[in-house]
């Protein structure tokens, strides 16, 4: 079924289309009434001035293939001495320009997860954003979309200079804001002398992204951009961060949708949180104590005594708590707070990888060696042996062993890839339904498996669809950290980059990957044998049932014995 008149004379004009080819003949009516984001794409030295004056002072940019990019603007003040461990400020204000054409520091940081980070950092005064624009000066068209977007990296790692946004400034006609953002012990961290001091704790990273969000809020029209228009969106850590906007009361009126790509996750409970932060506390020798000078202990403390207390290369810290449930920012459990509907209600676009934790067994080999050792079957009966303790039902064990034989599988690293996949994939599946009803939610799922590794080739490791392995559709050339190794797209695969650019522009325009209408890519529905989760794949994508989906990562089985 096609569009029909109605829908398309609605269409914004600055819509971009879903390429038909790469979907079957069926569809290929209903996506050829979209326009072409190639009709929008800015022509040479169309981006406006580069010289553009925010609210603390002058910057000038660069043009870079018809895109104007900003780098390395302060929107904080930097979080050193007593702003450490605080809500980040207001930068302090300049009038000279200053020069927006190399990228901020990167934050603290030591552990890489394998080739996805590095080089490590010490740096704190790290709290800048980037902006790419296709035209600051849109010349009476009205100001465009705003997507930022948080980067991955477990919230301990990574850094916005590998996120080059031109493609999306281009081709789908929106402006990209990157940021960095608190990490690690300096930006996840809950201690009850600092919490007791009466400002928001413990998520500081979540905060740092907030500010970002108000210094769009207050500058990105002079970029083009519509502050009343603002998607927000992140891969890994950057998707959990995603969800807590959507569920933090002071993100309220900040944005208005937002991507969810690979990973959502349950924040971590306060106590468990500051049983880390006085072990750190202990282990940086300012003791056990909960009082004002164990807080001034620890923001005296040097960026390179809290680099040595973060881990290693290969291992965070067990100090390092994930996104904490601290009451204000974070007030409770995210399940909990969706099937109440107590959350800031924004359209949804939400999935995963095929094969996320192919990444995780990556990682492990990677450090494995040298030589590096592939993964064995003694691993894969390690994992499964897991899941008989007492933390599950009885005859769970049984079960795993039914539904994940080893001789179903070629090798014993892609038998342990989908035990340890399907219920983390699974658990992103069960937040999508509860939004269902509540708010519009697109779901997909990335399935190419001949996606380029930023892995370097190990023996035996198949990457696949493996988690992170979508990112370089979305944001051209981005092959990890320093060590990470960067392939070209084929030119299958930049088909499909170009569908997944036009489905999150269209996203960030309408609120609809589609631009209008509900094909190629419906809403995600409960109905179970109705098709409605895109999968992205070459050389075309398609559209599977839930009951699909869920066959094929046994969820109804890791919903029986999970408490996610």
């Amino acid at each position: 079924m096609g569009m029909n008149q109605q829908e398309e004379n609605v269409m914004p004009s600055a819509s971009c289309a879903i390429p038909a080819r790469r979907f079957d003949s069926a569809w290929r009516a209903a996506a050829a009434g979209l326009l072409m984001a190639s009709l929008f794409a800015p022509v040479e030295g169309r981006a406006g001035p580069l010289k553009v004056t925010t609210d603390s002072g002058p910057v000038k940019g660069s043009l870079v293939d018809g895109v104007a990019q900003f780098k390395g603007i302060p929107y904080a003040a930097p979080p050193v001495g007593k702003l450490r461990w605080r809500p980040p400020k207001r930068p302090e204000p300049w009038t000279q320009v200053r020069d927006a054409t190399e990228f901020g520091p990167t934050c603290l940081q030591v552990t890489t997860l394998g080739p996805f980070a590095g080089p490590p950092s010490m740096e704190e005064d790290c709290l800048y954003l980037n902006v790419y624009s296709p035209n600051v000066d849109p010349d009476g068209k009205g100001k465009l979309p705003v997507i930022m977007w948080i980067h991955g990296g477990g919230n301990l790692d990574g850094a916005s200079n590998g996120y080059d946004g031109s493609k999306l400034a281009r081709q789908g006609h929106v402006v990209v804001v990157t940021i960095n953002y608190r990490l690690g012990l300096l930006g996840f961290m809950a201690h009850p002398a600092i919490d007791a001091e009466g400002h928001p704790f413990a998520n500081y990273g979540i905060l740092d992204q907030q500010e970002a969000m108000r210094w769009i809020k207050r500058n990105i029209a002079a970029f083009g951009g519509d502050k009343n228009n603002v998607t927000i969106g992140g891969q890994s850590a950057g998707s959990v961060d995603s969800e807590t906007h959507v569920m933090s009361p002071l993100a309220k009126g900040l944005f208005h949708r937002a991507i969810y790509q690979s990973v959502l996750l349950e924040p971590e409970s306060l106590e468990s949180a500051q049983a880390k932060g006085k072990a750190f506390s202990v282990a940086a020798g300012c003791g056990s104590g909960e009082d004002e000078a164990t807080a001034r202990c620890l923001r005296n403390l040097t960026a390179r005594q809290i680099y040595d207390l973060s881990g290693t290369a290969s291992t965070q810290a067990s100090y390092i708590s994930s996104i904490v449930q601290d009451g204000k920012i974070i007030p409770g459990q995210y399940l909990d707070a969706i099937e109440k509907g107590d959350f800031n209600h924004v359209p949804l676009l939400s999935g995963t990888t095929k094969d996320e934790l192919t990444f995780a067994i990556g990682i492990t080999e990677y450090f494995s060696g040298p030589p590096r050792v592939a993964t064995s079957e003694a691993d894969f009966e390690a994992a499964v042996n897991s899941y008989g303790g007492a933390a599950y039902p009885a005859g769970t064990l049984k079960k795993v062993r039914q539904f994940y034989p080893l001789e179903s599988y070629p090798s014993p690293g892609q038998a342990l890839n989908r035990l340890l996949t399907d219920p983390l994939v699974c658990q992103h599946r069960a937040h999508n339904q509860a939004y269902v009803g509540k708010v519009p939610i697109y779901y997909y799922e990335f399935a190419d498996r001949t996606a380029p590794s930023i892995f370097p080739k190990m023996p035996g490791f198949e990457p696949l669809a493996y988690h992170t392995g979508d990112i370089q559709y979305v944001f051209p050339g981005w092959h990890g950290g320093d060590k990470g190794v960067q392939h070209e797209l084929n030119a299958q695969q930049e088909e499909l980059s170009d569908e997944i650019v036009a489905s999150w522009t269209n996203f960030a325009w309408t609120g609809n990957p589609n631009g209008q209408g509900n094909r190629p890519w419906p809403k995600y529905s409960n109905e179970p044998n109705r098709p409605s989760i895109l999968s992205q794949n070459v050389p075309t994508s398609s559209v599977i049932s839930d009951a699909q989906f869920n066959a094929e990562h046994q969820c109804d089985f890791w919903e029986s014995i999970s408490h996610w």
